[in-house]
């Protein structure tokens, strides 16, 4: 006896899920908060204020896709009900992200850990990168306990920092500017804002989490979301008028940005790299600009330890603020180094569905004796080290960083609004056009302004896709040579006798081309419309080498059978009501219209002629012929028509019942 389990346990409740959801949503506070104050200074709590907006429109939008996905709702689910090739873009957006997400979460870990030096932390970040990779490949069960716990204790530790920071607020309101230097025009304004989106990375991985949340997965999934966001928004609103009022921070009139990168206000020119590193090699900082080139470093890599320091000196004493911003580090820095192998595990899971969906490479499916994807893994864990290699600067990598979240975000609510089939109420529906408006806004902001981000995700893109379509060419080609099995009944009994079901249908399409892949095409075709099909294959009569009364019958035409019962196997598969046709004539291409004209077909698929052109020359071209002459409210497709090999390929189906010949034209064919 056959005992199948298939379904997977859903016992993923709000209390588990939401540690979970803050080990990937809060972590972008840690790198975000130093980042808003470093670009637009006093302002930073009016920007992320705005951003806390955004961001509940955004959480708000994700409880209708965690609604409507219960199995399972990322961005790839969502736009495959759109467009494969959406999805695939989609998907390669969140490859995007996920690179992204290990590597500048390695960085910020070894800041937080107090390492420095740049070569230090890159050999570091990327031996780190390998080791979780190791573990990972011996499928490794503690990683998720790990990760768990972490979260816990960063949420703990949050809250302890913040309860501590309480008594900065009044100085850190009373130092908050609408506008500061440098950031007065539109532009300006927008493009900072732009700069802080990073503070929406991770809420994409709740709709990953509905297929294994506990029934009903709205309920669960708005449980979970919601007291993140509460978290999520209070803490960084508290820690972002904070860090107004730290030592250095307080006096500062330009924000550090505009100061070291572009030179000031007074047009002087930018002296900094984003690394801080002198843009003339020449120039030798003096003493002043180095340690305060310092402390910007410390606060914008690791805002979060230099707040705990701080508080902790201001209420216990330096020795006790020292052993708090080391704790906070250590933490916060573990649960850094968590979002890198979480973010590992989701590249691995990327390209795995992509895998499964014939989308790359099959061989990403190929799991090791742990059960895990070993090639999506080596891959998974080479891509963050060669970006670290290329760019290991916290600021450079968060701007890489913006266009892959920003651009999942903007596809998954478009198609979520777009998708008719999915049960949203009217005011939802516009609700998530508003919020994909807003995120392509920003998409394309970030492609503009940040000519390095649109490298990195074009290259991604462009990859993924040229590996995609080297796939879908290498099918079609292995479709050409390999069709499909002889049925052991053969293929005169599995073409249809009788009435056939599903002629009402008001779409209806001829196929008059050969080959499966031709056949595949028709019957999808007709599956997408609703459509019943038809497929005539016009057997060439010469008179001259025909004895009266001798004509070729399908019952002894084999290529004939094969033709059509290729694409019978196929309709019943997809459920497509099929009637097959079978002509003997002398003119191929009246023939062809005659019956997509007798069944009142709206659609005729036929095939391209192989002849070379002297041979189109004197015995006309077919598809010329059906062009010139089609009626008006038939469109023509015309397509390659397949050589497929005579070999016998094996049989692999159960023997089926014989049945009748199928519709023979040349017994009862009648002209409309």
């Amino acid at each position: 006896m056959l005992v199948s389990a298939e379904s997977r346990p859903r016992n993923l409740s709000a209390w588990h899920a939401g540690p979970l959801l803050f080990g990937d949503w809060g972590t972008s506070r840690l790198y975000v908060l130093g980042l808003a104050f470093y670009f637009t200074g006093h302002a930073s709590p009016i920007y992320l204020g705005i951003m806390s907006l955004i961001m509940v429109a955004v959480a708000w939008g994700y409880t209708i896709v965690c609604r409507c996905f219960p199995d399972g709702g990322g961005v790839y689910a969502a736009a495959k009900k759109v467009s494969p090739l959406l999805a695939v873009i989609a998907a390669t957006l969140l490859i995007c992200d996920f690179i992204v997400t290990a590597a500048l979460s390695a960085v910020e870990a070894f800041h937080y850990f107090g390492m420095h030096g740049k070569a230090m932390i890159l050999a570091s970040c990327i031996g780190t990168i390998f080791v979780l990779g190791v573990l990972n490949w011996f499928g490794s069960k503690a990683a998720g306990r790990f990760a768990l716990i972490i979260a816990i204790f960063a949420i703990a530790a949050s809250a302890i920092v913040g309860a501590m920071c309480l008594k900065l607020l009044p100085d850190g309101l009373a130092a908050t500017k609408w506008t500061v230097p440098g950031v007065d025009d539109p532009w300006e304004r927008w493009t900072s804002l732009v700069r802080i989106v990073l503070a929406l990375a991770g809420v994409e991985a709740v709709a990953s989490m509905t297929g294994l949340m506990k029934q009903p997965v709205a309920r669960t999934s708005r449980r979970t979301i919601w007291p993140v966001l509460i978290e999520v928004i209070a803490l960084n609103m508290l820690f972002g008028i904070a860090i107004n009022a730290l030592p250095g921070r307080l006096e500062t009139t330009v924000p550090d940005y505009v100061r070291l990168e572009l030179g000031g206000v007074d047009g002087t020119g930018p002296k900094f790299a984003s690394d801080f590193q002198p843009v003339d090699a020449a120039y030798t900082p003096t003493p002043e600009e180095t340690a305060n080139m310092q402390e910007v470093k410390e606060y914008r890599s690791t805002a979060l330890r230099v707040l705990a320091e701080h508080v902790g000196t201001t209420s216990f004493g330096p020795q006790t603020g020292h052993v708090l911003g080391i704790g906070a580090g250590i933490v916060f820095g573990l649960l850094l180094l968590s979002a890198v192998n979480t973010a590992i595990l989701a590249l691995v899971s990327v390209f795995y569905a992509l895998g499964q969906d014939k989308e790359l490479p099959q061989s990403l499916t190929k799991l090791n004796y742990s059960g895990v994807p070993w090639i999506g893994l080596i891959i998974s864990v080479i891509l963050p080290a060669v970006v670290l290699l290329i760019v290991s600067d916290d600021k450079a990598l968060g701007e890489l960083y913006a266009i892959g979240v920003v651009g999942a975000i903007a596809i998954n609510m478009t198609c979520c609004a777009l998708n008719k089939e999915l049960e949203i109420k009217g005011w939802e529906r516009m609700g998530l056009w508003a919020i994909a408006i807003l995120m392509t806004a920003i998409f394309l902001t970030i492609v503009v302004a940040k000519p390095n981000a649109t490298l990195f995700a074009g290259v991604i893109v462009g990859s993924v896709l040229i590996a995609r379509y080297a796939v879908k060419f290498a099918e079609a080609k292995k479709r050409l040579a390999e069709p499909l099995p002889t049925p052991h009944a053969g293929w005169l009994a599995e073409l249809p006798s009788g009435p056939v079901q599903g002629l009402e249908r008001e779409s209806r399409i001829m196929l008059a081309a050969r080959g499966r892949a031709n056949a595949e095409y028709a019957v999808d075709l007709a599956r997408k419309r609703k459509a019943a099909l038809f497929a005539i294959y016009v057997r060439t009569l010469r008179v001259l080498d025909v004895t009266p009364g001798q004509a070729p019958r399908l019952e002894s035409d084999p290529e004939a059978q094969e033709t059509l019962g290729t694409v019978a196997v196929i309709a019943k598969r997809a459920g497509v009501p099929f009637v097959p046709i079978y002509v003997t004539s002398p003119n191929i291409a009246e023939e062809i219209l005659d019956y997509t004209v007798t069944f009142a077909c709206d659609t005729l698929i036929i095939g391209k002629s192989q002849r070379g052109t002297l041979a189109r020359k004197v015995g006309g071209d077919v598809v010329r012929q059906i062009a010139d002459t089609l009626p008006e409210g038939v469109s023509l497709i015309a397509r390659s028509t397949d050589v497929v090999q005579r070999e016998p390929a094996p049989s692999l189906e159960a023997p089926s019942p014989a049945a009748p010949p199928a519709h023979d034209a040349n017994k009862d064919h009648k002209s409309p």
